[in-house]
């Protein structure tokens, strides 16, 4: 243990953290579920322990799987002993309790990096995806400002995307916002029809958040590299789940997430190339850490988390890829086969199957959430989920108003089981086929009555 002598430290050996009750590795998430809910049956059962009743417990976690993933206990167990016994500051160079800590960080850094194929240098730790997309497309704009003023981006970006871009007009800067086709793919001729004298970054998602499909990265990554402009993606919804590789990609900056890998939240990283290199400016001053683009003290044990996460994703990203398929399969083919006027929003071919999004024809989707509670869903991003607007996402593919509002986003993730996608299916079918004996537009529509013939006035 360290002892301070008149302001010396001195090293001697130090005891391993311990951690009392079982290690979290032992446990698994779904196994918890069935324990949890008997502790809420006895507690319902007895006033004396709070009368908590099986509601107050978390719903089925169909919907988690790929929006906003359960911590994996692997991960857990990483992180518990910087939370408990090693809490020296990473960026402290005088003392072991630092070193220990910034030895944990690096160790972060080199697993993130060996996920995507890049050098641990290049990896820079952030609070998040949203930093993350921030410091790239900002960071980028500004620091070539004098000799670029153009940036290319998507109308189907994440929301921290589209508002940094508008951000950036704000400032003077050009921003050419490409549309997707019907299937959520842009069109790449598009894209190089795009390209002006001083265009600095093209910013392209590679999996969307809301329709689960995949942009071809690989073919931008090219076009930009011939033009010699930096490529961005925003990967937090592909990274762990799909092969991404920045080399073979072209790609020079990538945004990471914790939490959509069964990591920590409140932890992300920004990939940003070093060779050929990549400039950024700084959102924010301070101590310069992150190799002065991301003052601030780096959080150990989140580090560490996404770190383990990182590592764990790429052990178990075949396995899971397999089983989300077939569960994608399972849920998707029951629900169309029992009911009709059903639409899967995106292409059916390049998607993540993780990510389905659903429109129920003649079903307000906000009624639909509401009758399946017991189910984490969502109608759109939870970034934008306080909005009553249809998705500015199937708007931009096209979808019609009344069918966007109908749309159901489903997620599938490492522990969503059989039973739980039967029971969302099972749950799905009984309140749509309610909600539509409800809907007049489904009687005129049974009845033969095309609805845009008809001429609908206000009072």
């Amino acid at each position: 243990m360290a002892t301070m002598l008149r302001g010396r430290s001195t090293w001697t050996s130090r005891p391993p953290p311990r951690w009392y009750g079982p290690r979290p590795a032992q446990l698994s998430l779904p196994a918890l579920w069935p324990e949890r809910k008997q502790d809420a049956d006895r507690s319902a059962a007895d006033p004396a322990l709070g009368g908590v009743s099986r509601g107050d417990f978390p719903p089925p976690f169909l919907g988690l799987g790929v929006f906003c993933a359960p911590q994996d206990p692997r991960v857990l167990d990483s992180m518990l002993p910087y939370l408990t016994a090693y809490y020296g500051n990473p960026h402290s160079r005088t003392h072991a309790y630092g070193w220990e800590s910034e030895a944990a960080v690096e160790k972060a850094r080199r697993q993130v990096a060996d996920l995507i194929g890049a050098d641990s240098r290049e990896i820079i730790f952030t609070s998040g995806a949203t930093e993350s997309n921030n410091m790239a497309i900002k960071g980028v704009a500004r620091f070539y400002k004098s000799r670029k003023k153009h940036v290319i981006t998507t109308q189907t970006e994440h929301k921290c995307v589209l508002d940094s871009c508008r951000s950036l007009e704000t400032e003077g800067f050009r921003i050419t916002y490409l549309p997707v086709k019907k299937n959520g793919l842009i069109d790449l001729k598009e894209l190089e029809a795009a390209f002006q004298p001083d265009t600095s970054l093209v910013s392209v998602m590679t999996v969307n958040n809301e329709i689960g499909v995949k942009q071809p990265i690989h073919d931008i990554g090219e076009i930009c590299r011939a033009r010699k402009v930096f490529f961005h993606t925003d990967a937090a919804q592909a990274i762990g789940k799909i092969p991404v590789d920045v080399n073979d990609m072209k790609i020079d900056l990538m945004s990471i997430s914790g939490h959509k890998i069964y990591g920590p939240k409140g932890v992300g990283a920004l990939y940003v190339r070093r060779r050929p290199r990549v400039r950024l400016e700084p959102l924010q001053s301070g101590g310069g850490q992150e190799r002065g683009l991301r003052s601030g003290t780096v959080p150990t044990p989140l580090a560490v988390g996404l770190g383990a996460a990182c590592e764990v994703a790429q052990q178990e990203m075949e396995y899971d890829h397999k089983r989300i398929s077939q569960l994608a399969e399972r849920l998707v083919t029951k629900i169309m086969s029992e009911v009709p006027d059903v639409v899967m929003n995106g292409d059916r071919e390049h998607r993540y199957p993780g990510c389905i999004n659903l429109s129920f024809a003649y079903v307000e989707g906000e009624s639909l959430l509401m009758a399946l509670k017991d189910v984490a869903l969502s109608s759109g991003s939870a970034c934008t989920s306080a909005s009553l607007e249809p998705s500015y996402v199937l708007r931009a593919i096209g979808t019609d108003e009344d069918l966007a509002h109908s749309s159901i986003r489903f997620g599938i993730g490492r522990f969503t089981t059989e039973e739980e996608v039967d029971y969302t299916v099972q749950k799905c079918i009984q309140h749509v086929k309610r909600l539509r004996e409800m809907s007049p537009l489904w009687e005129m529509v049974q009845d033969g009555i095309d609805l845009k013939s008809i001429k609908w006035t206000q009072h």
